[in-house]
């Protein structure tokens, strides 16, 4: 019964809330425990969020996930964890993760309640319209980061909410194209937006997006006072194309956690992150100031 409980918060699903790391990372302040304690604090609100989400998503999607050939396993779908039981357990953990967002800020409170009701306009009804049902998962990703640069009192950077806008809604598009491939004549059954997609306009909304982030990275590079960060580009395009190789060639692109998996994808990671680090935390100017302090 536990396993069940733990299985419908979806853990595995909250690598997704890293995005409020992105804040203290290249805010510069990577190396003071004060913030990272405010930061551990913002990643806890969104899983408990977005656990809160799934519940309702599953609740309200049981008579739907039981036509799915994976999401009929669930354990609201399959009856193992019953409704009312369930939705308990999210009115739980919204009060605990707004409790926590109060002794943070104001900001990070607000962007948690937008997050929250976020999540119930996508499950009740904006996930019902074509484009809107991805913007709207990838607005999702905006407020995470958002919420983690003000846990830390540091700027929003406009690079930074375009950036993870066009990665999100690149990361959903692909999503959608699997769910048509993967569903075939059933689709129409298991997600009403999915009647309004193809797999010919899944393709075309990629290649979009996929443009304009790869296009949108790279003015962000050249126009940062951090002018080498533009030596990742060329990581940023293999991570890019990695993905599509992934998505086309071998067909797992509807769960972006099995990307992870892939030692081309966590190779590449690894290098950009590795890169982006000394760019910005070795940069002369930065280790005279610390130095001077």
């Amino acid at each position: 019964m536990i396993k069940n409980y733990i299985k419908i918060l979806r853990p595995n699903q909250w690598y997704k809330n890293l995005i409020v790391f992105v804040g203290i990372f290249f805010s510069l302040n990577i190396f003071s425990l004060t913030l990272w304690v405010s930061s551990i604090l913002t990643f806890i609100i969104f899983c408990m969020l977005s656990g809160t989400g799934y519940i309702i998503n599953d609740i309200a999607d049981a008579e739907n996930d039981k036509k799915h050939p994976k999401k009929k396993h669930r354990p609201i779908a399959s009856g193992k964890i019953k409704k009312s039981h369930a939705l308990m357990l999210a009115i739980g953990m919204v009060l605990i993760s707004f409790l926590i967002a109060t002794g943070l800020n104001v900001m990070v409170l607000i962007i948690s309640g937008t997050f929250l009701i976020s999540n119930l306009l996508y499950t009740f009804w904006l996930k019902r319209f074509i484009i809107v049902d991805s913007l709207t998962i990838s607005v999702n990703f905006v407020m995470r980061a958002a919420a983690g640069c003000f846990a830390i009192g540091s700027p929003v950077s406009s690079w930074v909410i375009l950036c993870t806008l066009l990665l999100a809604l690149f990361l959903a598009f692909s999503k959608r194209r699997h769910e048509l491939i993967l569903l075939g004549d059933k689709v129409n059954s298991h997600r009403i937006s999915l009647e309004d997609y193809s797999v010919k306009l899944a393709d075309q909304l990629l290649s979009i997006t996929t443009s304009s982030l790869i296009i949108s990275y790279s003015l962000y590079t050249f126009m940062e006072e951090h002018v080498y960060l533009m030596i990742t580009i060329p990581v940023v395009i293999y991570l890019v194309s990695r993905y599509l190789v992934l998505i086309y060639s071998k067909r797992i692109g509807g769960e972006a956690e099995l990307i992870i998996k892939d030692k081309g994808m966590i190779i590449g990671l690894i290098i950009w992150l590795f890169l982006v680090f000394i760019i910005l935390y070795f940069d002369i100017p930065y280790i005279t100031q610390l130095l001077q302090l």
